[in-house]
């Protein structure tokens, strides 16, 4: 299988073998080819240190480029022919108690390197350019078995690096393997430890979890070993809460399925369509569109439970989260968005809306209306077959409305039929607050009447003006 290397990488490997140092293809690479998967990625391991490692891809890439990936961290990159290469020097890494940053140290062996790798199935090696596997830690065993170990003494490695624990999790959901009983112990036990890492890389791997093939189960593990408390405490504090639609069940069960129902809705990967998979806004949007039950639960007399408003609550506690977590603001704004918009199509299957609400929901929903449309729909989860193919066929409705108004009107370009330049010409009033209201009174009448034309608008403007010279003398 490892013969299918690009001949690139075989120089490469015989490079570094005729300078005297060893070279060997490391972590996912290995662990994708042996699972018949294709990775991008190409990662080495080598016995030189930085300064040598940099002759030998200078000498190796024949111009192509040559970077500095973390020099502190002794690794480099390389590019020639399309063929990208990131080469590390055998390290030891350990976390200082109270800090956010590992520690770096170069290592002598293989053995070594590969020792501290987060897990055994991430532990094995080739050797180049004879291509030998080696695989001291039973990474191979546990490709077969689906299990998730440390290659060292769990305790060690989690306390060495406690963001191999939210790994544990994340590869759970990218590769929908189990941990392994020792380990997910110890991940339980040293959860606390996740408190010194830094923003960015918890970021990092929880993006990486809910872009993965199985992220319910990677959750779902993140908050059995309490690593969600410090990641995302939102999602275990729904545990709590009872649904006010669906009393069987919690809050954060409907909220996986949500999840899971919208990665359904997704498009098909390549395909350029809307919310095309997998999708970071959808996803995130899914997971966090219900975090404002827990703060907004009410028991009413009769013992009915109301959650009031849980939607903007909830819009205001996922952007904290969000802010907390270092994501970036777009991100960030169109998530808070969608949590806040969530609720915005409840009752239109109780009374279908006019016209003007259909272009109000269009208007809010703006860029994100392709996301609020799956994510609406994922949010049906009850068990009564007639209320959701009721709920289904409404929303099947709205959907067609909105296409017949956007062919109509084009309705996500809706703009007053008069523009500024033309109020104050037609009311000889100069740029100010008092064209921005006359403006917003045309949007209102365009909203609630579709076009109006330009004579009718003008009639209407000059309507409004008398009316309210009127009221302010």
């Amino acid at each position: 299988m490892f013969h299918a290397l690009p001949p690139e990488v075989h120089e490469l490997g015989r490079l570094f073998d005729e300078a005297g140092h060893e070279l060997a293809l490391v972590g996912g690479p290995v662990r994708d080819a042996v699972l018949g998967r294709s990775s991008a990625d190409l990662d080495f391991t080598t016995s030189a240190r930085p300064e040598q490692t940099e002759e030998l891809l200078r000498r190796w890439s024949r111009g192509g480029g040559l970077w500095d990936m973390g020099r502190d961290f002794g690794t480099l990159g390389a590019v020639r022919d399309g063929v990208r290469v990131e080469v590390t020097t055998y390290r030891t890494e350990a976390y200082d108690p109270d800090s956010r940053k590992p520690q770096v140290s170069y290592g002598d062996t293989l053995e070594g390197d590969l020792s501290r790798r987060d897990f055994t199935v991430n532990a094995m090696a080739v050797r180049l350019p004879s291509l030998e596997l080696v695989d001291p830690f039973g990474g191979l065993g546990d490709l077969a078995a689906q299990l998730l170990r440390t290659p060292v003494a769990p305790e060690q490695s989690f306390s060495d690096d406690p963001l191999r624990m939210l790994r544990l999790v994340r590869f759970v959901s990218q590769l929908g393997f189990s941990a392994e009983a020792g380990t997910a112990a110890a991940a339980r036990a040293l959860a606390d430890r996740l408190g010194i890492v830094s923003a960015e890389r918890l970021r990092d791997e929880l993006v990486k979890l809910l872009l993965g093939e199985h992220p319910r189960a990677g959750l779902e593990l993140m908050v059995e070993l309490g690593l969600a408390d410090t990641v995302l405490p939102e999602l275990p504090a729904l545990r709590l809460t009872i649904d006010e639609h669906h009393r069987h069940k919690d809050v954060y069960d409907h909220t996986l399925t949500v999840l899971e129902q919208a990665i359904d809705l997704e498009s098909a990967p390549g395909s350029g369509g809307p919310c095309e998979r997998p999708d970071l806004v959808l996803r995130l949007a899914a997971l966090m569109h219900d975090v404002g039950k827990p703060a907004t639960r009410r028991f009413e007399d009769g013992g009915t439970v109301t959650f009031r408003f849980h939607e903007v609550v909830g819009a205001k506690m996922t952007a904290t989260r969000m802010k907390a977590l270092a994501f970036d603001k777009d991100t960030t704004k169109k998530v808070a968005r969608l949590v806040e918009l969530h609720l915005r199509f409840h009752g239109y299957a109780d009374a279908p809306w006019t016209d003007s609400a259909v272009r109000r929901y269009v208007t809010d929903a703006g860029p994100l209306l392709q996301h609020l449309h799956r994510l609406t729909r994922a949010d049906v989860t009850t068990r009564n077959k007639r209320k959701a193919r009721t709920l289904s066929r409404a929303y099947d409705e709205l959907e067609e409305r909105i296409a017949q108004l956007a062919a109509q009107e084009e309705i996500d370009r809706i703009r007053p039929d008069l523009d500024g330049n033309r109020i104050m010409e037609i009311l000889g009033i100069p740029a100010g607050r008092t064209v921005g209201e006359a403006y917003r009174f045309l949007l209102d009448l365009r909203m609630e009447h579709g076009p109006l034309g330009e004579e009718r608008a003008e009639q209407e403007l000059r309507a409004w003006w008398a009316a309210r010279s009127v009221d302010n003398p």
